[in-house]
């Protein structure tokens, strides 16, 4: 089946991009050009024509690219037209005419790409992270991945537990036969190297994920302590509704900031407070949810009244910023004790220190995105796969001790199987699907 698809993105420009890949790309290229093929990779102008009717669409670029060298590894072309929709759909329209020809589903030219072996699954989840990159940290970090640093660790790491598996099975079809003793210490040594090097990997503080899907930051406190004047602040824009109304935020609201090039998703919460509104308690409920899912806290409390729940109390632990507001209204000094923790003290209102909580959140973003070339883990996926290499790993090493070598083999093999997963090295049709649903149609 041949595919296509607008690849450059939707809405007027001036100029739109469709990509066509499979078995019929030279026939879609010659009925709609009425001339033969270009030459392979350079860009040549022609006029496009409606398959049926021959009436001109629109005169344009066309780039013909000959399998196997081409992104998808098939025959593949694209057509570089005026953005205008109705060019784009009468394009569409014509190749659609075409016998065995289809639009292209989310993700299907790299899944292309990677079925038939021009990148591995590492590779093309970068490429999704690139594309939807929005700050500079999380595009140096899919250009690392793209470049295949971490494929060559995992691959690595495979390869050595495929060589402990030759020896076990060398023993399992050989029982009579005595391995010699280095080989036995080299099986341990090997084993241990590789579960000590996943180890590493995962005790990583999940800063490639962080990166990925963005630093969470919860504004939480009691009610009318101005955690939503302290959103929009920081958003530059009025994202939550400020009202003297104590109570105003049922819901979680969220916002998407790029700070100094750093990813930060920052969610004002419901204040916290004893209620009877089912829908009011239901909204706190979330914002506990949130201040045990976020990467850092800023406890707001109002300057004139620090009277701290257990709750509260319970929130300021080491990734949290206690945020004193309407300090503009404080008469005296604060207590000593409150003096100690990590605090600010600001006034939305008058606009008084609220820079030096941002130089607060920046020093901890920077803290926590420490740079690191070392970095292998991006998603959920990979950090489940090698948790799950490490458990098998473990349960190897406890029947190699005692020579139970079968059922040692067993889980040498599961434990190669999940790192092959990680790259693609296996039979990974189930989570294909879900990785490549994820790219937006035209790549």
């Amino acid at each position: 089946m041949t595919i296509f698809a607008l690849s450059s993105g939707p809405g007027i420009s001036g100029v739109a991009i469709i990509r066509v890949s499979g078995p019929e790309t030279k026939k879609v290229i010659k009925l709609l050009t009425k001339k033969e093929l270009p030459i392979p990779r350079v860009a040549m102008l022609r006029k496009i024509n409606k398959i049926n009717t021959s009436e001109l669409i629109d005169e344009g670029i066309i780039l013909w690219f000959p399998g196997p060298d081409s992104y998808t590894g098939e025959d593949m072309a694209e057509i570089q037209v005026h953005g205008s929709k109705a060019v784009i759909d009468a394009l569409h329209s014509s190749i659609s005419e075409i016998e065995n020809c289809r639009l292209a589903e989310p993700g299907e030219f790299t899944k292309l790409a990677f079925q038939n072996g021009k990148i591995n699954l590492l590779q093309a989840e970068s490429i999704a992270d690139l594309i939807s990159s929005e700050t500079e940290i999380q595009r140096q970090q899919a250009i690392k991945i793209m470049n295949g640093k971490s494929a060559d660790q995992f691959n690595s790491l495979r390869k050595k537990l495929l060589k402990i598996l030759s020896h076990v099975e060398a023993k399992i079809d050989f029982p009579d036969e005595d391995l010699p003793n280095d080989i036995l210490k080299e099986i341990k040594k090997s084993s241990d190297d590789v579960f000590k090097n996943i180890e590493k990997i995962l005790d990583d503080q999940k800063v490639g994920e962080r990166i990925r899907e963005g630093f969470k930051i919860a504004i939480l406190g009691p009610t009318n302590a101005g955690k939503s004047s302290l959103l929009n602040h920081l958003s530059n824009r009025d994202v939550a509704i400020v009202s003297e109304i104590a109570g105003t935020t049922r819901d979680v609201i969220e916002t998407h900031l790029n700070i100094d090039g750093f990813p930060v998703i920052v969610s004002d919460t419901a204040g916290i407070r004893e209620s009877k509104n089912e829908i009011e308690k239901k909204g706190i409920k979330l914002s506990l949810i949130r201040a045990e899912e976020a990467d850092l806290k800023l406890v707001v409390v109002d300057a004139k009244n620090l009277d701290f729940t257990d709750v509260l109390k319970g929130l300021l632990d080491q990734n949290a910023i206690l945020v004193i507001n309407k300090s503009d209204l404080l008469k005296g000094d604060i207590d000593p004790e409150i003096k100690k923790l990590n605090h600010v003290l600001i006034s939305i209102k008058e606009n008084l220190n609220v820079d030096e909580l941002i130089l607060k959140i920046k020093n901890n973003l920077k803290n926590k995105f420490i740079a690191s070339d070392d970095i292998l883990i991006t998603r959920e996926r990979h950090r489940q796969h090698l948790e799950q290499c490490l458990e098998h790993l473990k349960n190897f090493n406890k029947k190699n001790e005692v020579e139970d070598f079968d059922k040692a083999a067993e889980d040498l093999r599961l434990a190669t199987r999940h790192l092959g997963m990680i790259v693609g090295k296996v039979d990974v049709e189930e989570i294909l699907g879900s990785i490549f649903n994820d790219f937006c149609i035209g790549k």
